[in-house]
């Protein structure tokens, strides 16, 4: 009976059509089992960790995430406004009621129409990200906050129909792949069932039945003892499969990226569905295949593609996996009086995670108009110079037999990016690709360095041809011996921030 009267509100906030919110999700949960039917993959980790890699994904190593929604209108404490405004005691709660008023009279649906995007260029986007030297651009399609960002049949709570009244998650796309970069997309549903729970326990919108096609289900996130977190009903979990699907089927996103909820697990049948589904549709469509993005324990190793928020790995893996980050350091979305990483700190973080089989996905928050903040733009741009001289030392490689060398310690594990040491020019790190082994150091030495970890024997038999320094045109000295690969540095600096070093071998 909850699950019945959840669909009966949810259908009161949405407008009348010819067919009612459940009967869509029903047709479309039909159309994800018939793809599974026609297979190769099945419903079962046992089929799905024959997951392959796409080579175009595995070689592209750079993307760019974007966090963009109804939460960069009031711009501030970070993406979680919408939860934490509802959130009594919270700085987000007393901001609200200071600049906006109560929550009863100003709730976040009332933001939806200050979030006109009215300066968004799609074009100007994917020309900005192809200069960054992005491969690949991965918006957010729906955040926790409910809101699609895309045009959907089976919610009335989107760009599409409100704010905006436009597909933003469509143009972008469209613009990304016309200068061959590939697209994707993340989804955060999953967190919404308990996303909006604050706003049920004083007098907010929330509780306006009117609103469930938004706040719905704001259930509580844990159990009333608060010792297991509080799992979502068949209703939901079929919406949750419905939404992801169709946004598979109308925009062919090559990557898709899910938040750590999922590894609830009442997810787990779900994630099968949609596992095999998605990747009969990459079959399908014959674009090289898609990937999957998981944390934590969500998925078996070998089924998708391991992704670590806000950092990364101290050492090799032999199975690719992802770090996504952000420009800004204290959020995801734009906000007022945000902080930046400097292009830097991107640099040396892309070398270290790429030798390590990683890939980097970086975040940027846009303002609410559509626009990306000066500094966010200089530093992709800075980056894309970057990649520019020294991409061949990062596009297509693989991993040597050691990621590098160096004195700084890296941290391992996710929200570990603020804690990490700034590389020095003593840390190298190392990629190989065709008869090129790289050698990448994280800044400027000078003089003569000597790279301990290429010997004669590190070579396996192979002989150097020739050392060089990738946008330099004077002559790299080199000298190999027991001790290592000495190099005798040209006098002018190729670039910033990082300095890649070709060697050949024969």
């Amino acid at each position: 009976m909850k699950s019945l009267k959840l669909l009966l509100l949810l259908s009161a906030a949405v407008p009348a059509v010819a067919q009612s919110p459940d009967t869509r999700v029903q047709q479309k949960l039909k159309e994800v089992d018939a793809v599974i039917a026609k297979g190769p993959y099945k419903a079962d980790w046992a089929s799905l960790e024959n997951f392959k890699m796409p080579q175009w994904y595995a070689d592209g190593k750079f993307g760019i995430f974007i966090h963009w929604g109804v939460y960069a209108v009031p711009a501030f404490g970070n993406e979680w406004y919408p939860r934490n405004m509802y959130i009594q005691g919270s700085k987000e709660f007393d901001h609200h009621v200071k600049t906006y008023g109560p929550q009863s009279k100003f709730g976040y649906k009332d933001f939806i129409p200050l979030f006109k995007a009215e300066k968004y260029d799609p074009a100007a986007w994917a020309t900005l990200f192809e200069k960054s030297g992005a491969k690949f651009v991965m918006p957010v399609a729906e955040h926790h906050d409910g809101f699609a960002m895309y045009d959907s049949a089976l919610t009335a709570w989107s760009a599409a129909k409100m704010g905006p009244k436009r597909d933003l998650v469509g143009a972008l796309g469209a613009e990304v792949r016309k200068r061959g970069m590939r697209f994707a997309a993340s989804s955060h549903r999953a967190e919404h069932w308990w996303f909006f729970d604050g706003g049920m326990k004083f007098d907010s919108d929330v509780k306006d039945p009117r609103n469930l096609g938004l706040y719905g289900p704001a259930q509580p996130q844990k159990t009333p003892d608060g010792k297991a977190q509080n799992q979502p009903d068949a209703a939901y979990m079929d919406n949750w499969l419905a939404r992801t699907a169709e946004l598979v089927d109308q925009y062919k996103p090559e990557v898709l990226w899910f938040d750590w909820w999922i590894e609830q697990p009442v997810f787990q049948p779900y994630l099968k569905r949609f596992a095999a589904f998605y990747y009969n549709r990459g079959v399908e469509w014959n674009r090289g295949g898609v990937a999957i993005n998981y944390k934590n324990k969500s998925f078996p190793d070998k089924a998708a593609v391991l992704d670590i928020e806000r950092g990364k790995l101290d050492k090799m893996r032999t199975l690719m996996w992802q770090t996504d980050t952000s420009l800004g350091l204290k959020s995801w979305g734009y906000i007022e009086g945000e902080e930046f990483r400097n292009a830097n700190s991107v640099v040396d973080e892309l070398a270290d995670i790429v030798s390590k089989n990683g890939l980097l996905l970086l975040n940027i928050g846009p303002r609410a108009d559509g626009t990306i903040p000066a500094e966010v733009q200089s530093t992709l741009l800075d980056i894309g110079k970057w990649l520019a001289t020294n991409g061949e030392a990062i596009y297509g490689t693989k991993p040597w037999k050691v990621y590098g060398e160096g004195p700084t310690e890296v941290l391992s594990g996710g929200f570990t990016d603020r804690k990490q040491k700034p590389f020095t020019a003593g840390d190298v790190r190392f990629t190989q690709k065709g008869n090129a082994l790289y050698a990448i150091f994280l800044d400027w030495p000078s003089g003569q360095s000597t790279i301990q970890s290429i010997t004669g024997a590190a070579l396996d038999g192979r002989k150097i041809s020739s050392v060089s320094l990738l946008g330099s045109k004077e002559k790299t000295g080199w000298k190999l011996t027991d001790g290592g690969l000495t190099v005798t540095w040209p006098q002018q600096r190729a670039g910033d921030h990082a300095y890649a070093l070709r060697i050949v071998l024969q």
